[in-house]
């Protein structure tokens, strides 16, 4: 496994880590234990989770994802051997079930902390993110920001101060951003260190070969700010293994079970799955890993959250930091990238 700097901190995580939003809806208990106990055993060291999985959100399973790293943590006793990440949820997203509808004021952030932890089984967290902004802006494949004359929002500086609290209470020992914009991170690094709070050390974002899009101005902030991008979906929710291709769909995929997710399923994203897939097969490679293999290459990307239902998928995705691609194959994603650029941003 190879290894990253959390940020400015003096925690090395490993560049893939497990995501767990699966567990609890396609993941039982045990398989979800089973998941961890490999990728352990493989050298991964960072788990990202968070209070509202497992996904798609709904109030009887809301916990359950947290709960069962929880009674994992109970059992084997590893707290220290894991960089333990967790989420807390802004508003919207049809999470009424949650506190009344999340919001990110103090208030809200310190509730569920406790709950989180409560869950976990733990003391704390190594690492809390914001899930998403408490503001009118561009997220979740939102494209064109529209200005809003009456906007009901929590303040950053609030949301901040709550956290930072934390910090000083030992609850969390970092904290991060997700789903933001270059606006909200250099924002929030102003707020900071303006009232000498604590400063965000990560970045929680969607990043694959059909959107790259955080490229565009978030890689630059990454890089000068040293706030390294935790990857998320970087497989595009199963669709760049290929599996998605044609008539026949996999009975238990992601995007054949929930209708709700069409990120990944227009027309362009389509053919430019398509491509990048013959590009794999033409260089002797399995899409999946080189797909993964292209996020782990990047310089402004400090782990790689992969997720899997199965352990065949778990394991062929935890090997791909053993590819390294060549300058062959970066040149032929270029070239359907130029032609593709971005289809599910």
């Amino acid at each position: 496994m190879k290894f990253k700097k959390l940020g400015n901190t003096n925690i090395d995580v490993s560049l893939i880590s497990l995501g767990t939003m699966t567990w609890g809806e396609q993941n039982t208990e045990q398989e979800a234990h089973e998941q961890l106990d490999y990728a352990l055993s493989q050298g991964i060291n960072f788990i990202d989770t968070a209070e509202m999985y497992p996904v798609p959100p709904k109030p009887e399973t809301q916990g359950l994802t947290e709960q069962y790293v929880g009674t994992w943590l109970n059992q084997r006793g590893q707290r220290d051997d894991i960089v333990l990440a967790t989420k807390v949820a802004g508003p919207g997203n049809g999470l009424t079930y949650l506190r009344n509808g999340p919001r990110l004021t103090k208030e809200h952030i310190h509730q569920a902390i406790e709950t989180s932890l409560q869950r976990l089984q733990t003391d704390y967290v190594d690492l809390y993110q914001l899930h998403w902004p408490d503001r009118n802006t561009n997220f979740f494949g939102q494209l064109g920001y529209q200005a809003k004359t009456e906007e009901l929002m929590t303040p950053l500086f609030d949301s901040i101060s709550a956290i930072n609290e934390l910090v000083q209470q030992g609850k969390i020992r970092h904290w991060g951003l997700s789903n933001e914009t270059p606006w909200g991170v250099m924002k929030a690094l102003s707020i900071c260190e303006e009232n000498g709070f604590a400063k965000p050390v990560s970045i929680q974002n969607p990043y694959n070969l059909l959107n790259r899009t955080y490229e565009v101005g978030l890689a630059e902030v990454s890089h000068r700010e040293n706030i390294g991008l935790l990857a998320y979906s970087p497989m595009a929710f199963g669709a760049l293994s290929g599996k998605y291709l044609g008539s026949d769909k996999p009975e238990k995929g992601r995007l054949t079970l929930y209708e709700r997710f069409t990120r990944y399923n227009n027309e362009q994203a389509v053919k430019a799955t398509k491509a990048y897939v013959n590009i794999a097969h033409y260089f002797n490679l399995t899409p999946a890993q080189m797909s993964l293999a292209f996020v782990n290459q990047q310089s402004f990307v400090t782990s790689n959250i992969i997720g899997a239902t199965t352990m065949d998928q778990l394991k062929e995705n935890i090997a791909s930091i053993d590819l390294s691609l060549n300058d062959d194959v970066l040149s032929e994603i270029a070239k359907v990238h130029g032609q593709h650029p971005n289809p599910a941003p």
